[in-house]
């Protein structure tokens, strides 16, 4: 199900414009794409916040527009705290839309359980896919992980119609000796949360997208 986010147009635009908003809890945003005009937009900051934090993409916009639209991209001040700017992209339920998805681990290791160090070496992975579909995650499944054993990018389950938009061989999480730890690089299972969709800072006085 998607999310709903009321926004508003902007009348104008220019970076004291969009300080001024961001001072009154509002994010400067745009929508564009199917061809038609770009329009420039608004949206309360703790509206959008509570949207990425649990990993939405697909949003109900309402108010001065209507219409569905994909999380594009989420611009953050210089300290990675608030969203300073959002991009919205139309879509519509017969579109295939690349998006970014998190990963998180489910299940007990068995190979944990034999001394080995599981190691997630991908937290997020990129799928094309249809709006209704897109999910908040995937989870990739340790329960039948053993010592010495890998799991690949097509041993995840995607959702129906979905596919990988890159090598399906690559590696997602190991399972190693603990001498080999290092040799991985990886965190160890548990201790790295999945980033959130689009989250960069911005640089202090960077020209942001629409204004």
């Amino acid at each position: 199900m998607s999310d709903s986010l009321e926004v508003v147009s902007r009348k104008t635009t220019g970076t004291r414009e969009s300080r001024r908003m961001r001072r009154e809890g509002l994010v400067p945003a745009i929508l564009y794409g199917h061809g038609e005009k770009c329009i420039e937009l608004a949206t309360k900051r703790e509206a959008l916040e509570a949207v990425v934090r649990h990993g939405g993409r697909i949003v109900e916009l309402k108010g001065a527009v209507k219409t569905s639209a994909l999380l594009r991209d989420l611009q953050w001040d210089t300290f990675g705290v608030q969203p300073i700017h959002v991009d919205f992209l139309r879509v519509s339920a017969s579109d295939h839309i690349k998006v970014r998805v998190p990963l998180e681990l489910k299940g007990e290791c068995p190979g944990q359980r034999a001394g080995g160090v599981v190691s997630m070496l991908m937290h997020e992975i990129e799928i094309d896919c249809t709006p209704d579909v897109v999910p908040e995650k995937i989870l990739v499944q340790v329960g039948k992980l053993e010592l010495g054993g890998v799991i690949k990018m097509h041993h995840l389950d995607l959702p129906k119609g979905a596919k990988l938009r890159a090598g399906s061989d690559e590696t997602v999480v190991t399972c190693t000796h603990p001498s080999h730890k290092a040799e991985e690089g990886g965190p160890q299972a548990g201790t790295v949360e999945p980033e959130v969709i689009g989250r960069k800072a911005a640089e202090e006085g960077e020209a942001e997208t629409g204004g």
